[in-house]
């Protein structure tokens, strides 16, 4: 393969939407997205924005039949992974690339379990302000696609294809050393910043103002550090400082995305976060009071929609 042509994206949520736009208007592939047939009839009807402008997709529902893609990108929640890969099975041949945006650490695993380890790129976005009202996305911060596969080092012909595809739609991305301490930080902020943002109704705003915020924040990511660290994730206490900077340089009255959930009250991603480290702490004997208590705060915060 010596270009990404045929770039199938599931998940048209603030991050899904944001990033098809940028691919379709320009990115050089054929871009389509996949969606059930309600989902289709839905954004035909009421259609897509992404900062006030509109976006016309190619939809594609599992039923059509079409050529399997070269790249195919998950930008859907975590609860929704299921139904996604009944979704895009029909489109996944032998030479299709997997890159899921989830957030978690386990998305990658899952998919491999399915279409095999070999077409997973282990990836995640960071420093994205994006927000999805409806089918309106607004963004101030793109944010940066960091991507690569386990345990490899140097980039691939497959990985540098892929940056190219990114480069030319002007979506930033990253292709470090070592992508699972890197998806692992990710991780530790999300557990950090978006269960605790959700409980206190915080935008970013209030993690800048308040150091009681981000203390508490800490306080979740510290257990995240402490896990990985049994796990064999090289993560240290001084990593929790470049949450900080990131957080500083978002849109103050912007929101996470389990803020987002709340406030629309959706199903969040507690069980992908607080969750996993309660369960990972459990099965390595590390204490985790404080994702505990987010856990069961958020909880009561959903069973009371």
């Amino acid at each position: 393969m010596s270009i990404i042509r045929k770039v199938y994206l599931i998940g048209l949520g603030a991050i899904g939407g944001m990033i098809a736009c940028r691919l379709q208007e320009r990115g050089h592939c054929d871009l389509k997205v996949i969606v059930d047939p309600q989902r289709r009839s839905k954004y035909m009807e009421q259609g897509v924005t992404v900062n006030d402008k509109a976006c016309y997709f190619d939809y594609l529902s599992p039923e059509e039949v079409d050529e399997a893609a070269d790249l195919i990108i998950l930008a859907v929640k975590n609860h929704h992974l299921d139904a996604a890969i009944r979704q895009i099975r029909p489109f996944v041949g032998q030479s299709t690339h997997l890159l899921s945006l989830l957030n978690g650490i386990d998305s990658e695993m899952v998919l491999g379990r399915e279409f095999g380890m070999e077409k997973l790129l282990y990836s995640f976005i960071v420093a994205t302000d994006a927000v999805r009202i409806r089918t309106g996305i607004q963004y101030s911060n793109i944010g940066k696609i960091v991507f690569g596969e386990k345990g490899i080092s140097t980039p691939s012909a497959r990985v540098e294809l892929i940056r190219n595809l990114f480069e030319s739609a002007g979506i930033p991305c990253e292709i470090p050393k070592d992508i699972m301490r890197e998806l692992w930080w990710k991780f530790m902020m999300n557990v950090g910043v978006n269960q605790t943002s959700a409980i206190l109704r915080a935008p970013y705003g209030v993690y800048a103002r308040s150091q009681t915020a981000r203390d508490l924040m800490r306080d979740a990511c510290l257990e995240v550090v402490q896990v990985a660290q049994k796990v064999g994730i090289a993560l240290v206490e001084a990593d929790i400082e470049t949450c900080y900077t990131i957080l500083a340089n978002l849109s103050p009255d912007k929101k996470t995305s389990m803020l987002q959930d709340v406030e629309a009250r959706r199903k969040t991603e507690v069980e992908a976060f607080s969750g996993t480290i309660i369960r990972l702490g459990q099965e390595y004997g590390v204490q985790t009071p404080v994702n505990q208590v987010l856990n069961q705060m958020i909880r009561v915060i959903e069973e009371n929609y």
